[in-house]
């Protein structure tokens, strides 16, 4: 019994005198974590500084992943050269781990470095495109931590000669992580294109997505909404898939649906043969889509007096059911 008193009362003294000493480590190691946060907001957030030669940013943004993003990146772009021929647009893919460029433009080349150490973006159609898909290997994984994932974006960002470049789309990745936060963070976004499908599981994500981008006070363009319906081959009837929900969304966050594209075989078709719709049909309803979207892109970036989301709510409520909600934008920005 006294031996057995006597160990424990030493493993109670050598297990507190653990504990004490682990208190004093995490005394020392909360206020040096302390000081080293108060450093830190004292520089403030990063500054704003434009890629050089840019003029506008749009980002094609979406919480969830699946909903169409590089799609309507890639067709973007090329309605904006469509409409714009003079002006030159630029592609950024800054889905490290999921480059979906190369495919959808049909560039498979390495990129060459130019005489300032910069990487000359490949070209195909007229656009000028950059993607870490150009860096790697046919199927090779990227197996990186954060720090190499925001380097390399750096990279894709500042280390591209992107000079003379008008618009400059950047098809992000899904959800609101470090990606966003760098390119938000660090470059001064023109405006986003929020894509979502119908589907209430996708419109909440997109939502969390929306209010994200109200809180660091990025100009939201409007909402695309993809996969909205589809045509029966043998009647001809549009079929809405999931729903009308989409509607609540823009009028929670304060912001407009630009255009509602169907689910449509021959659009993932094109783009798997390295030549998009808005190339290979110009004259598809969905490629006109696409140009109404890029003028609405056109007209947002031209227009220097930001109109207010509570404006634009007012007149999604007031004005009459005639108007469509991409008429209603195309009309707002005229």
């Amino acid at each position: 019994m006294i031996f057995r008193t006597a160990y424990l009362t030493n493993i109670h003294s050598v297990f507190f005198k653990s504990m004490r000493h682990s208190m004093r480590i995490a005394r020392k190691m909360q206020s040096q974590s302390e000081s080293h946060k108060s450093k830190i907001m004292a520089r403030g957030l990063p500054k704003k500084t434009p890629i050089d030669g840019v003029k506008n940013i749009i980002l094609v943004s979406s919480g969830k992943g699946g909903v169409g993003k590089s799609t309507i990146s890639v067709n973007l772009a090329l309605a904006l050269k469509h409409i714009r021929p003079t002006k030159n647009v630029g592609l950024l893919d800054s889905d490290v781990f999921g480059p979906s460029i190369p495919l959808m433009m049909n560039l498979a080349e390495i990129p060459q470095i130019n005489d300032d150490k910069m990487i000359e973006p490949l070209q195909n159609y007229g656009i000028k495109c950059m993607s870490m898909g150009f860096l790697m290997e046919p199927g090779a994984p990227i197996i990186w931590r954060g720090l190499m994932v925001m380097q390399a974006l750096q990279k894709l960002m500042r280390g591209v000669n992107w000079k003379e470049t008008d618009y400059l789309i950047v098809d992000t990745p899904p959800g609101t992580g470090d990606t966003h936060l760098s390119l938000i963070q660090n470059l001064p976004i023109t405006g986003v294109i929020l894509v979502t499908t119908p589907q209430v599981a996708a419109l909440q994500v997109t939502e969390r997505g929306a209010n994200m981008l109200n809180k660091l006070s990025v100009p939201i363009i409007g909402i695309l909404e993809n996969m909205t319906s589809t045509v029966c081959p043998n009647c001809s009837t549009e079929i809405s898939l999931f729903g009308t929900k989409t509607k609540d969304l823009a009028n929670a966050i304060n912001c407009i649906i630009l255009e509602r594209l169907p689910l449509e075989n021959y659009i993932s078709e094109s783009n798997d043969r390295g030549t998009p719709i808005v190339i290979e049909n110009p004259d598809h309803p969905v490629s006109a889509s696409f140009k109404r979207l890029a003028k609405n892109v056109v007209d947002f970036c031209d227009n220097k007096s930001r109109i207010t989301p509570y404006f634009v709510n007012f007149f999604l409520k007031v004005l009459p059911s005639r108007f469509t909600d991409s008429g209603l934008q195309t009309l707002l920005f005229a």
